[in-house]
């Protein structure tokens, strides 16, 4: 089944895949976001909208993941990369003084900041919450099947 699609939203492949290439990441991050910038989407653009984040979220686990940041830093090194200031994610947080608590740890991200930076970043909400280390990850699954010993590296 086809996904039926403007035409000035279709890729050059005639049906998305996975992403092999930056080349290929940039362009359907570009489709994207034509996509969301739209005013009243069909319900064919929003599933293929969908389609698409799941494709570019996969990749971007893969090439480029930040391991074990901090919501902060993942929120900063977006920010570099993007070439943003403070006052630039005011639409996010509400206020200056907001980004700069966030920016400086005196206050947490919260739910609606994290949705508004993921769509605004284009990337998971998972990326700004921290997960406990894999050794810890491992230690609890050991610990449920009834092991006493800490966590294994192999």
């Amino acid at each position: 089944m086809m996904i039926g699609v403007p035409e000035k939203y279709a890729l050059e492949v005639s049906s998305p895949a996975p992403i092999t290439s930056e080349r290929q990441h940039e362009e359907y991050l570009s489709v994207l976001d034509k996509l969301a910038s739209k005013e009243n989407p069909t319900r064919d653009e929003e599933k293929y909208a969908a389609v698409l984040m799941t494709l570019i979220e996969a990749y971007e686990e893969e090439h480029h993941s930040i391991p074990d940041a901090s919501p902060v830093e993942t929120l900063r090194t977006l920010m570099d990369a993007n070439n943003l200031r403070q006052k630039d994610l005011v639409s996010v947080f509400g206020s200056e003084s907001i980004v700069s608590e966030v920016l400086h740890r005196k206050r947490d991200l919260n739910r609606a900041h994290i949705e508004k930076l993921s769509k605004r970043f284009h990337v998971s909400p998972a990326v700004f919450s921290r997960a406990p280390p894999i050794e810890s990850r491992n230690w609890k699954l050991e610990s449920r099947k009834g092991t006493r010993e800490g966590p294994t590296l192999s």
